[in-house]
This record gives C-alpha cells, structure tokens and sequence, in this order.
C-alpha cells in the first residue's frame, strides 16, 4: 500500500492554475461540509460520530486550503 504522501510535495507538481482551481473546489468543499455540519446540529439528526467525523474532514480540507494558499501567495520580504 502506498504510504500518504505530503501534500506540499504533491503540490510542487502542479502548475498555478490548476491549484487555482482546486482552491476553489476545496473552498465549495469546505463550506458544503459547513452547511452540511450545521443542519445535523440544529435538527438534532446526526449522531455524534458523523458530526465528528464531518468535522475532521473540514479541518483535512482547511490544511489543503492553507497548503494551496501559501503555495500560490509569493514570498515578500520586507
């Protein structure tokens, strides 16, 4: 089985535009799973380990998010 990779080196491989769009699909991603955590919240219909596990999933989503981020914004040095 293949080991999970780091994903900052995934991410060297792939060219701006195409983390541009991926940010943009992990940001939808990330607000779905939001809403999503949201509703089961308020209507009291999801149990605590789906709304664990929705959870975690939006914190894997954020660290994507935040990898692509600092990829994409250049390095300035004041």
């Amino acid at each position: 089985m293949n080991a999970p990779s780091d994903p900052k080196a995934d991410l060297s491989m792939k060219t701006d535009d195409v983390l541009r769009v991926e940010l943009e699909v992990f940001r939808q991603e990330h607000r779905d799973l939001d809403d999503a955590i949201h509703a089961l919240v308020e209507r009291a219909t999801g149990d605590q380990l789906t709304i664990q596990r929705l959870k975690k999933q939006k914190l894997r989503l954020k660290d994507k998010i935040a990898h692509i981020e600092d990829r994409l914004t250049p390095d300035i040095i004041a």
